[in-house]
Order: structure tokens, then C-alpha cells, then sequence
């Protein structure tokens, strides 16, 4: 279970994991270890089984006192929220439906802190601000699930702050397919930028259609990276190793690393770092002169 579930902070209440970049949060065709929910079920039964209920209770990370509020019933997981496949980074899970409800509530009251890094295509000019564009559904795509800026779409913001802006030698990359400018003489090294966000609307896909909007698409965006036939490509199981190639990294360079909410009378807050390829990315950057 340890290496099915990576887990941050667990109590009588809530179960805070590390979501791998690549796992479907809700269960589709697969196993049982092939969403979250679905391992999250696992663990808390092996839990039951295994283990008394005052050593599974206790934290693994101290945000704070344990709540002392009791669970109703055996333990079952509930996704307060969700994280698309490819992002990785914190989920929250309640342990049971009293919890569940109160937790849901809150996240309606949109006074959920939510923080993401994301490495992008291009130095963003801009040392912070704020993408304020509509969502709604793009009825030009090929893709069903696409949504795009539009004047009828709802309201969505997000805040963005520059943490560097590196090159890198992303040989492997026909980086021509968004930036076409670059000079010949600088075709071995290719600029990037390492943004932190937060979300101050909760929209479908936002924070990536807001940058690929901005005109700094997020590495490894096979849906808003400039080209739909590369997620058309990836359902259908007909990625090419050029297109891949393209893609730089697996999965979208974008991590949830922060979480922060006040609840029950204190303040949780949870950190988790980027998975090992996109530090890799950031880490192996040429610095700019």
C-alpha cells in the first residue's frame, strides 16, 4: 500500500495524499489500483483489518491538533476535490460523510487557498498578475472535452507569479510547433518559465487554458499545448515517438503543491514538491546570462 498510496497527513477525519501525475482520481476501465478513490478504498480497508483504530489515526505530518470529532461509521473515502490525470500534487479525502459534507461547504465558499506550479513555454514577461478570461466549452474542436476563452463562457481568474525564467536544452523538442520566432542561432536552447498559481475561480481546466491564453502553453499540454491531435493521438494509442518527443515530458508540467483552508477552529495547511521529472526539468536548466 505504501507504494499505491503516498500519503501526507491522515487522522480519525481526513486523508491527505500525494496524487502521482498519470492516475485517474475517479475509477474508469482498469483495476482496482487504477484511480485514487479506488486505492484510497483499499488502503483504508487493509486499515480496518490490520491495524487498531488509534494507530491508524495517527499523523504522518503536523498541520495541527487532530480534530477530536468522531467518525459515525467505518471509514470510507470521499474526494473533497479533484485533480486532472496528469497533474500531480495534493488531494484531500474524507474518512467519512459527516466530514465529507462540512469539507464540501467549504470548498463552496471559494476561501480554499489552492497553489500550483507549472513550468511553461516562454519567459513570462510579466513578474506577477492576474489572467481574467471566460470559460466555456470549445465548439470548434475536435476534442469533446476542450474549453476555450470566450465572451459567453463563466468567469475565471488566476493569479500567477514568475519564480524564474531558465532555457533549456530541450534537444528532443521541435520547438518550431509554438515558437516559431526563435532565431536559428538560438535553436539549441529554448526559454521557460517556472510559474506559481493560484486559481481564484474553480473552472474546468482552467489554469491551462489560461496560460495556453496567455501565450505560454504548459510543457507537455497535449490539449491546450498548440496541437489537439496530440491528446487524439494519446487516447487513441498512436503516440509517435516524434510526438512524443515534442511533448518534452509524460505527463503536464503542472503540480498542486499547496493546500490551505480554515476548519473546525484552526488553520490546515499541506506542501508537497513536484514529481522527479519536472524538478529534473527545472533543475537541469541552463541559467540565463
Amino acid at each position: 500500500m505504501e507504494e499505491l498510496l503516498s500519503i501526507l497527513y491522515e487522522d480519525a477525519d481526513l486523508l491527505v495524499v500525494h496524487k502521482p501525475a498519470g492516475l485517474v482520481c475517479h475509477p474508469t476501465k482498469g483495476d482496482q489500483y487504477s484511480s485514487l478513490i479506488s486505492r484510497a478504498r483499499l488502503y483504508l480497508l487493509s486499515q480496518r483489518r490490520e491495524e487498531a483504530p488509534s494507530s491508524s489515526s495517527a499523523p504522518l505530518s503536523s498541520p495541527g491538533a487532530a480534530p477530536t470529532h468522531p467518525s459515525i461509521q467505518s471509514p470510507t473515502p470521499h474526494l473533497i476535490h479533484r485533480l486532472d490525470r496528469e497533474t500531480s500534487g495534493i488531494v484531500l479525502l474524507a474518512k467519512n460523510a459527516v466530514t465529507a459534507g462540512e469539507l464540501g461547504k467549504l470548498w463552496e465558499t471559494r476561501t480554499v487557498v489552492k497553489e500550483y506550479l507549472a513550468i511553461v513555454h516562454g519567459h513570462v514577461t510579466a513578474e506577477q498578475g492576474i489572467i481574467d478570461a471566460p470559460l466555456g466549452k470549445d465548439m470548434q474542436s475536435v476534442v469533446a472535452i476542450k474549453d476555450c476563452v470566450r465572451p459567453d463562457g463563466s468567469s475565471a481568474q488566476t493569479e500567477f507569479y514568475v519564480e524564474k525564467r531558465f532555457t533549456h536544452p530541450a534537444s528532443r523538442f521541435n520547438h518550431s510547433v509554438i515558437h516559431q520566432s526563435i532565431p536559428p542561432s538560438a535553436a539549441d536552447l529554448f526559454p521557460f518559465s517556472l510559474l506559481r498559481l493560484r486559481p481564484l475561480t474553480g473552472r474546468k481546466h482552467q489554469i491551462r487554458i489560461h496560460l495556453a491564453h496567455l501565450g505560454h502553453p504548459i510543457v507537455g499540454d497535449k490539449i491546450y499545448g498548440g496541437d489537439s491531435d496530440l491528446y487524439l493521438a494519446l487516447v487513441e494509442n498512436r503516440l509517435t515517438a516524434e510526438q512524443r518527443a515534442r511533448l518534452i515530458l509524460p505527463n503536464h508540467a503542472l503540480h498542486a503543491s499547496r493546500l490551505q483552508f480554515e476548519w473546525r477552529g484552526q488553520v490546515w495547511q499541506f506542501i508537497t514538491s513536484p514529481e522527479p521529472d519536472f524538478a529534473a526539468f527545472v533543475q537541469e536548466q541552463a541559467e540565463n546570462p
